[in-house]
C-alpha cells in the first residue's frame, strides 16, 4: 500500500466513529446531487470512496430494488460505520481501492464521488480507472456537500487556483482521463461537477 493510501486510512478511521454526527445536515444536500446524476430504474452505480454510505440511501431510491447499488471504501472503519447506520441494507459494500476497482469494464451506468478527487493519489490515473467500469454514455458526479471558498475557510486555509476542483483545472483532468464535463457548480452550500464517460 502507497504512503498515500496509508494517509488516507489513517485521516478516516480516526474520523469514522464520529463522522456521521459531525456533518449531521448533509442529507438534502447528497440527495439533491444524486437527483442531478440522473439515475433511471435498474440502473448500476458505485459510489467511490463511500465513507459512511451517506449516498447510499438516495443512490437506491433512485435506482430501485432491481438497480445495483455498490459503496467501495478503502477505510474498513468507514465501513464498519456504515454498517452501523444501517446503511449496507441500500448497497453492496465493498473494501475496494478506487484506483483498481474489482469491477469489470463497462460494468456500470454511473459513478457518484463525494469528497473523492482530493484525495486521490493519482487523479488522472484514479478518473481513468472510474470510466473503465462505466460504459460509454455513464455518467460521474463529483460531489461535495459545500463549495471549495467553504471548505477552506472551514480548514482555515486559503482557496489556491490549482485546486483540482477550480474549473479550469478540473475540466481538462476529466477531459484527459475519459470524461467530457457537462456540468459544474461551486457554491457555498455544495460543489456539483457532472460529466459523461466518453466512448
Amino acid at each position: 500500500m502507497s504512503d498515500d493510501h496509508t494517509h488516507v486510512q489513517e485521516f478516516f478511521t480516526a474520523r469514522a466513529a464520529d463522522w456521521d454526527a459531525r456533518f449531521p445536515d448533509d442529507g438534502p444536500a447528497y440527495a439533491a446531487a444524486v437527483a442531478e446524476l440522473g439515475l433511471r430504474e435498474g440502473d448500476r452505480v458505485l459510489d467511490a470512496g463511500c465513507g459512511t454510505g451517506r449516498a447510499l440511501p438516495p443512490l437506491r431510491a433512485a435506482v430501485g430494488p432491481s438497480g445495483t447499488v455498490l459503496g467501495a471504501d478503502l477505510t474498513p472503519a468507514m465501513l464498519r460505520a456504515a454498517v452501523r447506520a444501517g446503511r449496507d441494507r441500500d448497497g453492496q459494500l465493498l473494501l475496494a481501492d478506487v484506483a483498481a476497482l474489482p469491477l469489470r469494464s463497462e460494468s456500470l451506468d454511473a459513478v457518484f464521488g463525494a469528497g473523492l478527487i482530493s484525495h486521490l493519489p493519482d487523479p488522472p490515473e484514479n478518473l481513468r480507472e472510474l470510466a473503465r467500469v462505466v460504459r460509454p454514455g455513464g455518467a460521474l458526479a463529483l460531489f461535495h456537500p459545500i463549495g471549495r471558498a467553504a471548505l477552506a475557510a472551514r480548514q482555515g486555509r486559503q482557496i489556491t487556483p490549482g485546486d483540482l476542483r477550480a474549473e479550469p483545472s478540473l475540466r481538462p483532468l476529466l477531459a484527459g482521463s475519459g470524461w467530457r464535463m457537462t456540468s459544474y457548480v461551486d457554491e457555498d452550500a455544495r460543489f456539483l461537477a457532472l460529466a459523461v464517460r466518453e466512448g
